[in-house]
């Protein structure tokens, strides 16, 4: 008998795992004790205010449905620039800075090119890397989740063909010194920094956007802006990049409705930033709290998480308690994040029930 379909199928894509998303509340229906806010969900880093309510408005009056969007992102880029200061020319948006991440690694990478990354770090730059036929480098970072930067520039070879960074670093919350980026871009090679947790630290690379050939930043509305469920980011390259990147990516890729949120968030930075302060401000409180547990080791954070080291008990089986309970969190289980939980910052009231919950779940591993 003839082998089926899968035969035809990229050898290198058969045994691929995929990315394990987030859960939505959807899924859960009545396998959760809801609290009596309902499924509280503190696993993706969203945005727990949501968009503008400008954002809001915009969209349910929006009548254009039935049009494409600007495939050269024209006005986007504009309004981006006026953002960040940097120049349009040097701006590209995507559907999300995965998308981004994806576009990238297809641009520099023949099957068996390296990527390197400082492990732990963002999920996606090892799922594309291998997704494009890539090799990911891993570099592990310090025990305080720091870049060993004399590791990063020991671990590039002729294959080399991007070096990825974030800072913050997701899961870890860490910020990486300029000096540090710095001491990368020094490579030569094509160098990715993403800036994804930005508007919580201030802290950027982007006005070196143009001075190094090599440099490119990352950014996303999913964050501070609240529109996750939308699908927009977009990235500051050098000239050369943006353009062929502008050339090779979808044409349509960012939608109307996300062009519209954009276009209002940008209006509303002021009430955005507000939400922004006010989770900077929650995240140290709970930072605080969550140290008061004997039995979780919390990491200091610059991002709108907190990653916490489970040191009884194991984090698998905590994120299930805390499900049973109608608390989604994320939790890990491999090299350098064994037994870790992150926890996203919520509003006031939805922390105290994480906390009254973990201090419950406390007494019973007591017991």
């Amino acid at each position: 008998m003839s082998q089926g379909i899968e035969r035809f199928i990229r050898a290198d894509l058969a045994g691929f795992t995929g990315y394990a998303a987030s859960k939505s509340p959807d899924v859960l229906g009545d396998k959760a004790e809801e609290s009596e806010m309902g499924i509280i969900k503190l696993d993706a880093n969203e945005n727990p205010y949501g968009c503008s309510p400008a954002v809001n408005r915009a969209l349910a009056e929006y009548s254009d449905l039935n049009i494409y969007p600007d495939s050269w992102q024209t006005e986007l880029r504009k309004l981006l620039s006026e953002y960040t200061g940097v120049s349009a020319k040097h701006i590209v948006a995507g559907a999300g800075s995965d998308q981004l991440i994806d576009l990238i690694l297809r641009l520099f990478l023949e099957p068996g090119d390296e990527v390197v990354n400082c492990i732990p770090t963002f999920a996606m730059f090892d799922f594309f890397t291998r997704l494009n036929g890539g090799v990911p480098v891993e570099v592990p970072r310090d025990e305080e989740y720091r870049v060993d930067v004399s590791a990063v520039r020991k671990a590039v070879t002729g294959k080399t063909k991007v070096i990825f960074l974030a800072s913050p670093n997701n899961p870890t919350g860490t910020i990486m010194p300029r000096a540090d980026i710095l001491q990368v871009l020094d490579t030569g090679v094509p160098v990715v920094v993403d800036e994804a947790y930005y508007e919580f630290t201030g802290e950027t690379v982007a006005p070196l956007i143009g001075q190094y050939a090599n440099l490119m930043v990352l950014r996303t509305f999913s964050k501070w802006a609240g529109l996750a469920g939308l699908r927009v980011g977009y990235g500051l390259f050098p000239l050369k990049i943006a353009d062929c990147l502008l050339r090779v990516k979808e044409p349509y890729c960012v939608n109307a409705a996300a062009l519209v949120a954009v276009k209002e968030s940008l209006k509303d930075v002021d009430y955005l930033m507000a939400s922004v302060k006010t989770i900077i401000m929650e995240r140290e409180r709970l930072f605080g709290r969550l140290g008061e547990i004997g039995w979780l080791k919390p990491y200091p954070s610059q991002a709108n998480f907190i990653l916490c080291s489970v040191l009884e008990g194991g984090a698998r089986e905590l994120q299930q308690k805390l499900e049973d309970r109608g608390i989604l969190v994320r939790y890990f289980d491999k090299p350098f994040l064994t037994d870790c939980v992150r926890i996203s910052i919520g509003r006031p009231e939805e922390n105290d029930i994480l906390m009254e919950t973990l201090n419950e779940i406390g007494e019973e591993i007591d017991d």
